[in-house]
């Protein structure tokens, strides 16, 4: 089997920023044009904006091979970009998955890491899985099971903010998923930990009004964050990337493209520069206007 190819080797491509997936009916007329181009494809077009997407349909069904290749040849005219994507909830949701489980989800991973374009694969747990024994040993069974892959795992409750659980990653060579989420009960708050060469930040809003309102919908994640909210994280995100290879910053707070606003402000952030802004994505976010690219 041949290596596979790694456009990260040059130091410029160490920090990707980017949203959690690009297919959401409400982004039509904020984030894509209406009526769209003929042959309009959306990874493609987010390519030249963003260095990297975290693929969300893995989560809900194995991701398919072909549609796999099919996003590598959307993304190709922007060598930087790296897919993420989250493993199947039924390794990270339910007690137990198959071997045909298994098989199913790496075939399509497998199309991606073959062609140099996976960044991480997020195994992302719900705020109820708490911390206990089980869980440890469930957890510590997965990153054996996926040891070949690498690896970022994503822990909402507080029980796992322990020293083991950081001692457990580091020894799995697994990075750990540092999240901005509403700070209710006991839910993990914002920090800047690496235990693996790769580095993540995901950010999920901070609508605490509908975070746990099953009824709410996409509107959970209906945040913008302002200045101040970012400029922190830039902080974090710089401490984070002195220590890694790779890092990744996702913005997952989609709600009427809002993720990919404030992913463009912090790429902006981090690398003190203009970037390139969608015209569409412009015309609905005034606050664009200030760090919007001559190009």
């Amino acid at each position: 089997m041949s290596e596979p190819k790694d456009p990260t080797h040059n130091s410029s491509n160490r920090l990707r920023v980017g949203p959690a997936g690009w297919s959401y009916p409400d982004w039509a007329g904020y984030v894509y044009p209406t009526p769209r181009p003929k042959d309009f494809y959306e990874a493609a077009y987010l390519a030249n904006f963003f260095d990297t997407i975290e693929i969300n349909t893995s989560f809900y069904q194995p991701l398919r091979p072909d549609h796999a290749a099919m996003w590598i040849e959307r993304v190709v005219a922007n060598p930087a970009f790296l897919f993420t994507a989250k493993l199947w909830q039924r390794f990270t949701h339910e007690p137990a998955a198959s071997a045909c489980d298994e098989r199913a989800v790496r075939t399509g991973f497998d199309v991606l890491r073959q062609a140099g374009k996976l960044g991480a694969i997020l195994l992302q747990f719900p705020f109820s899985f708490h911390r206990t024994s089980e869980t440890v040993a469930h957890l510590a069974s997965l990153l054996k099971r996926f040891a070949d892959y690498p690896l970022v795992v994503e822990l909402r409750h507080s029980s796992w903010q322990t020293t083991e659980t950081l001692q457990l990653l580091r020894e799995h060579q697994t990075g750990f998923c540092n999240i901005d989420q509403p700070l209710l009960g006991k839910a993990v708050g914002p920090s800047q930990l690496v235990t693996s060469p790769i580095g993540y930040v995901r950010l999920h809003g901070r609508n605490y009004q509908q975070w746990f309102d099953s009824d709410s919908g996409s509107d959970r994640y209906n945040y913008l964050y302002n200045n101040e909210e970012l400029q922190a994280w830039k902080k974090r995100v710089d401490s984070i990337a002195e220590k890694t290879r790779k890092t990744f910053v996702v913005t997952n707070n989609h709600f009427e493209g809002k993720a990919a606003v404030n992913a463009l402000q912090l790429k902006s952030m981090l690398t003190g520069a203009p970037v390139k802004i969608p015209s569409t994505l412009r015309s609905r976010y005034w606050e664009l206007g200030e760090i919007e690219s001559d190009e």
